[in-house]
């Protein structure tokens, strides 16, 4: 009984490895921003868009709104330290790692998209692990795409109902706009996984910062390269309505 007991504890453990990050400082850095996202998210999408706070809102409010979602998403782990991280200096720890730069409400949700990326493509390289290469490096290039677009489709549908957002052909947007932002994901997706993803292979800040870089540049140049052949998204005899911010009248009417 004891016997069995163990071997079905073991088997947990390992099926759980294969979903979560072998390097302690990631997993752990991995779990909290998973856990942290349910509190921006009822914040915004279950408080202020619903009941529309957002009519009343100023720059000054926009700015607490993103500094409440954002701040305890690197000030927890500073107090709160993880006993994975007790032991390192705090540019070692993985959380310190991720793209602190972002605009605020733009960083927890990019937090949010890599993570969820990170686990499963980590789970799926497990399963096709034994299978022949070019077939491991299909699945897992469909599954970056399959995210990608399902992740910018579903954001795209998630602001739509903000009153503001003005889509010039919406069913454009809905389904090539989508793949066009997905675009950033294609790229970022398996580069931010390399991130302190190999035990005994922990990234500095200097590498982080021009991997970081190059994923940036990668991009630019794969939308440059749309823009090229592909032209815009909608024709160009479409334009909004009103250009500028429509949410600050005083800003739209100087444009």
């Amino acid at each position: 009984m004891g016997g069995s007991e163990s071997e079905s504890e073991a088997a947990a453990s390992h099926c759980s490895s294969l979903w979560l990050a072998p390097d302690p400082s990631k997993r752990w850095g991995e779990l909290f921003f998973l856990c942290y996202t349910p509190f921006w998210l009822t914040l915004c999408l279950g408080i202020v868009v619903p009941y529309k706070l957002y009519e009343s809102f100023t720059e000054l409010e926009y700015l607490v709104l993103g500094l409440i979602s954002a701040v305890p998403s690197f000030l927890i782990p500073m107090l709160f330290v993880g006993k994975a991280d007790s032991h390192m200096s705090w540019k070692d720890r993985y959380w310190v790692k991720v793209p602190h730069t972002t605009f605020l409400l733009t960083h927890v949700c990019f937090l949010f998209y890599h993570v969820t990326s990170n686990i499963t493509l980590r789970r799926l390289r497990h399963s096709v692990a034994d299978l022949p290469e070019k077939v491991r490096w299909a699945t897992e290039a469909a599954w970056i795409l399959i995210l990608a677009y399902f992740i910018a489709y579903l954001e795209t549908v998630a602001i739509s109902n903000f009153p503001y957002y003005e889509f010039v052909d919406r069913a454009s947007m809905y389904k090539v706009g989508s793949l066009f932002y997905a675009i950033y994901f294609i790229v970022s997706f398996p580069m931010f996984l390399r991130i302190d993803e190999k035990p005994g292979d922990s990234w500095d800040l200097p590498r982080v910062a021009v991997d970081a870089l190059g994923a940036a540049m990668l991009v630019t140049i794969i939308l440059d390269l749309w823009r090229i052949f592909l032209g815009p998204i909608v024709p160009d005899s479409k334009q909004c309505l009103q250009p500028g911010l429509p949410w600050f009248p005083a800003l739209a009417n100087e444009t």
